[in-house]
């Protein structure tokens, strides 16, 4: 993907997360059925396709955010039809085409496989059905693109990295890439934006594409590369999400590494939170899940129901696909979550209580980092 839009810089501030989308909500996108186009009033069918279960935020966090959102901007009247593809494309190539049968009025697709589910978009737009990339950009004649800014969320990574390695690192310090799937469009915006803060200060020993981001696809790519480099050998790993960086200390443990390198992470999930308290993992990237999934609702019906302004307020960037060029888009913005900060983020944000993360060994890494 190429985005054309300016980022100020490589730090953003964690407190402006929790604003979530006051601003979005005063341009308007919220308003009644009054401002809505006669042909479409709050009774609405949003059709809602997420990928895969590995990842807990799914099913946890945007499914129920966005059938939330799409009730409030309804008055309750409309509904959201979720499906979720599991990891298999041919899956997801389905319900996409249930979701056409069925007439939904809208689709937020994340698509398994980017370029495989371009024919559905395009049977969903030649049936009159808006369709909007959700956190991953499809190809396709998509009608707009919401997600994180992800060549930002490498540049985090390898940025933190960089830090973590201190004022001694040398070129010669080998550091693994484990990166995500080369299906998903996202994993190759992820190593660009890594590579670029790391390459000229480290050595890039071993990178592997990790098939469909499986955590013991991982675990099995870091014995590879230990086989190889050495496990002391080691001095970081660029994990590209939060469940790879599991199955790669899983690994690091099974060779009888007790002093463990950096390891980055994304998606702030729980375990991880837990494993940064602990020091065995260095960071994760976390990513407003609100935040995206309330403007997907927004878009979703701002679209649907002719509200024309709100929704050009809404996608105000502009990105291209390999297949489709100027896509309206709304980028959001990512933090570094370290152990330092997890209050101000995860907590404050409702993401997680603190009574979720800190349980029976964590209690005392809690207390030290004064989250208790």
């Amino acid at each position: 993907m190429n985005t054309r839009t300016r980022r100020s810089g490589i730090a953003v501030a964690a407190g402006s997360l929790t604003l979530l989308l006051t601003a979005c909500g005063a341009l308007g996108a919220a308003g009644d059925a009054s401002q809505a186009s006669p042909t479409k009033g709050n009774d609405i069918t949003v059709g809602l396709l997420l990928p895969e279960k590995a990842n807990t935020r799914y099913d946890k966090f945007d499914h129920p955010i966005i059938k939330a959102k799409v009730a409030s901007l309804t008055k309750d009247e409309g509904k959201v039809e979720y499906a979720n593809a599991d990891a298999s494309a041919k899956t997801q190539a389905a319900q996409l085409q249930r979701m056409i049968d069925d007439q939904v009025d809208v689709i937020l697709l994340d698509a398994v496989d980017a370029h495989a589910i371009a024919d559905g978009v395009r049977k969903a737009k030649d049936a009159g059905i808006p369709v909007i990339a959700y956190d991953r950009l499809a190809e396709g004649p998509i009608d707009a693109y919401i997600s994180f800014d992800n060549e930002l969320v490498g540049e985090v990574q390898g940025r933190s990295l960089v830090d973590a390695l201190g004022s001694d690192i040398d070129t010669s310090d080998k550091v693994v890439m484990m990166n995500g799937s080369l299906t998903d469009p996202n994993a190759k915006q992820f190593k660009a934006g890594a590579l670029s803060e790391l390459e000229g200060k480290v050595t890039i020993a071993k990178s592997y594409d990790t098939v469909e981001w499986k955590p013991e696809n991982a675990e099995a790519n870091m014995e590879k590369a230990i086989g190889a480099i050495g496990a002391d050998n080691i001095a970081a790993v660029l994990s590209a999400n939060d469940g790879m960086a599991g199955g790669i200390i899983k690994a690091l443990r099974s060779a009888g590494v007790t002093d463990l390198p950096p390891i980055t992470g994304q998606d702030a999930e729980l375990e991880a939170v837990q494993r940064i308290l602990s020091g065995e993992q260095y960071m994760s990237v976390y990513k407003s899940y609100p935040q995206e999934a309330e403007a997907a609702a927004e878009m979703a019906v701002a679209k649907v129901q002719g509200k024309d302004i709100q929704f050009d307020a809404l996608a105000s960037d502009r990105v291209d696909s390999p297949t489709t060029k100027d896509i309206p888009a709304q980028l959001v913005p990512v933090v570094a979550l370290t152990k330092s900060n997890i209050k101000s983020t995860v907590v404050e944000d409702g993401i997680y209580k603190v009574s979720d993360i800190c349980t029976g060994k964590y209690e005392s890494a809690c207390v030290a980092a004064k989250l208790k």
